[in-house]
């Protein structure tokens, strides 16, 4: 036999072990994703590249599929020396990947490799999306969370303890509408009074932040944020309903401020909508602590005589109808129960006093509203 077929007979064995080998993979990943049974650990197994892409192939699908629904900040360290083996399994303890022996083999596929430092991920993100964050020096971000409910100047005192500049970001928060700005291309804050400002659109959520983003950086992303969750089908249903967005944001975030359960966002939605309707004053105490707030304390306490003695635009128990502006960031169940309030005959609502969960007593009447407040105050 001479050399030349010797060579090629070598050749054609090579390619059919290889071959083998790609078929048991295969073969094993249906036993175990058909059958439902225990498939080999393939963990320890240095396939080669032809095996490694048959395992992807096969569940390419769950690169694309994030391993949960909880968007909660993971912060997760990549210390020098860590293998892309110590890294997977790492992030599969977390719950952050499904497959860590996919992981694996997509990064080896793809050419990539974990850097050391400090990351911030999450279940949301998918596998794909967390290998190519591993690459990209994410230890630059910072994160900012902004809870539902608080007014422009308290989203600015937490915009601050990561580096944003806070007097920028009041001047930018701050500017009437009437201003020539930078975010006069999002339509939805088109129609605005011309002394508006952002209060009541600076959407609350968490935001990831390069270390060097600026206040104008922040507000155009919580801007877009607010464009993206309320919908041009929920604008459409304000309009239907003879309301206007704004209007829909002020009243929406009096219910953010007030209800305490989620469960009572649309009954309280109901209250004051019913309250506009029969012409009687909204009574709203949070609008009262907007016009006291002051740094150092931004919702104050309510004295008795305060109801009446604040003279203020913002003082729903002297002035009718809706206050001249929102008085915090709503979130979207807020906005939501504006839109799809509950049917209810209630024009009175005050804190339930047997109850330490947030709850609150309805009425629909001021005798029985009185009774209600004899009951948990006296008379």
């Amino acid at each position: 036999m001479d050399d030349n077929k010797t060579a090629r007979l070598i050749l054609r064995s090579v390619v059919f072990v290889g071959a083998l080998a790609a078929i048991a993979v295969a073969g094993w990943i249906v036993y175990d994703k058909v059958l439902g049974l225990e498939s080999p650990d393939l963990s320890d197994l240095d396939l080669d590249s032809a095996g490694r892409q048959v395992y992807i192939n096969t569940r390419r699908g769950e690169l694309e599929q994030p391993a949960g629904s909880d968007d909660t900040p993971v912060s997760f360290v990549i210390e020098p020396g860590e293998t892309g083996r110590d890294v997977a399994d790492r992030l599969s303890g977390l719950g952050l990947i499904g497959d860590a022996r996919l992981f694996r083999y997509y990064l080896a596929e793809e050419g990539l490799t974990v850097e050391a430092g400090d990351y911030t991920l999450d279940e949301t993100m998918t596998p794909v999306e967390i290998a190519q964050a591993l690459q990209q020096g994410m230890a630059d971000e910072v994160v900012l969370t902004i809870p539902e409910g608080r007014r422009v100047e308290e989203v600015a005192d937490l915009a601050a303890q990561v580096g944003i500049d806070r007097a920028e970001f009041m001047a930018l928060a701050a500017a009437p509408a009437s201003a020539t700005g930078a975010f006069g291309d999002f339509e939805f804050l088109q129609g605005r009074p011309a002394n508006a400002t952002l209060e009541g659109y600076l959407f609350p959520d968490t935001y990831r932040l390069p270390q060097d983003a600026t206040a104008g950086d922040l507000i155009d992303r919580m801007l877009a944020n607010f464009d993206q969750q309320v919908t041009p089908e929920m604008r459409a249903q304000a309009a239907a309903q003879g309301r206007s967005l704004y209007e829909v944001v002020v009243l929406a975030s009096i219910v953010e401020r007030e209800a305490v359960l989620a469960g009572e966002r649309s009954t309280i939605a109901s209250v004051y909508l019913n309250r506009l309707v029969s012409g009687i004053k909204l009574d709203a105490d949070p609008t009262i602590q907007y016009a006291l707030g002051q740094a150092g304390d931004w919702w104050p306490q309510i004295t008795i005589e305060q109801y009446t003695s604040v003279d203020s635009p913002w003082n729903t128990y002297l002035y009718a109808g809706l206050p001249p502006s929102p008085i915090a960031s709503p979130g979207l169940g807020a906005i939501q129960a504006l839109l799809a309030p509950e049917d209810t005959p209630f024009i009175f609502f005050m804190r339930d006093c047997d109850a330490d969960d947030g709850s609150h007593l309805f009425a629909t009447s001021s005798e029985e509203h009185l009774t209600n407040y004899a009951r948990c105050y006296g008379q």
